[in-house]
């Protein structure tokens, strides 16, 4: 062995024995690579494409969770409607529209945006309303708020409970679906002048309220929140 290959020979061992210093070597007990997926899943996180509920936009429209077997139509609306009725009829004249539509899920966001229209009207929030309200809604809670801001008069208005949220009413026009509400609640609310004296209701009395309002989404939109566009009262 001549002299050069000597030296190219303890070359190659000098450069690999730097590298394994530098690299190191596998042992068997490394820690696999990182898995975002499975991470985010061990620790709950959502799927991208799940809606994620923000101020403002309350009643969205989730889509229903796949089933192994289609329900039957006598036992769809169970608890809801009963089979037969306008209610069951309107409800199902919806889903053919749109068949994410999940009353079950509406109701649980009506409850969340009946409390919070009511305490933005009392506090005067118009941002809060605009995006929950129609337009036309907006305006009528818009001129109650200016003639209570003229008068230099306040609301106070607190929850005690919201006892019942149920369907009474369910349509489609055209591509329009609505959903009628009765809420059954209990409140304390009382109005005061600029000096604090009392004009309307009572700060210690509570009071039995059953409110009847229509919710509307175009069924057709990409949009998959639900707006107030009308009131009633039952007291």
């Amino acid at each position: 062995m001549d002299i050069y290959t000597i030296i190219f020979l303890a070359l190659a061992v000098f450069i690999f024995l730097r590298l394994r210093s530098v690299l190191g070597q596998r042992t068997g007990n490394e820690r696999p690579p990182f898995d975002r997926t499975a991470a985010r899943n061990a620790l709950g996180g959502a799927q991208d494409n799940n809606v994620v509920t923000v101020p403002g936009k309350v009643i969205d429209q989730a889509p229903l969770a796949p089933t192994a077997e289609p329900t039957a139509p006598a036992d769809r609306w169970k608890g809801l409607a009963e089979p037969g009725t306008a209610l069951a009829q309107g409800l199902d004249s919806i889903v053919e529209k749109d068949s994410s539509f999940d009353p079950r899920h509406f109701l649980s966001g009506a409850r969340g945006a009946y409390e919070m229209i009511v305490l933005a009207f009392a506090n005067g929030d118009r941002r809060a309303l605009r995006d929950l309200l129609s337009s036309d809604v907006y305006d009528s809670f818009d001129a109650a708020i200016k003639e209570r801001e003229r008068n230099e008069q306040k609301t106070e208005t607190r929850f005690v409970s919201i006892d019942k949220a149920e369907l009474v009413g369910a349509e489609l026009r055209d591509r329009n679906a609505q959903l009628t509400v009765r809420f059954v609640s209990q409140m304390i609310s009382v109005t005061r002048d600029k000096t604090g004296n009392i004009v309307d209701g009572s700060a210690e009395t509570v009071a039995d309220i059953t409110d009847i309002w229509t919710f509307a989404r175009d069924t057709s939109s990409r949009d998959p929140n639900w707006k107030l566009v009308g009131t009633g009262s039952a007291n």
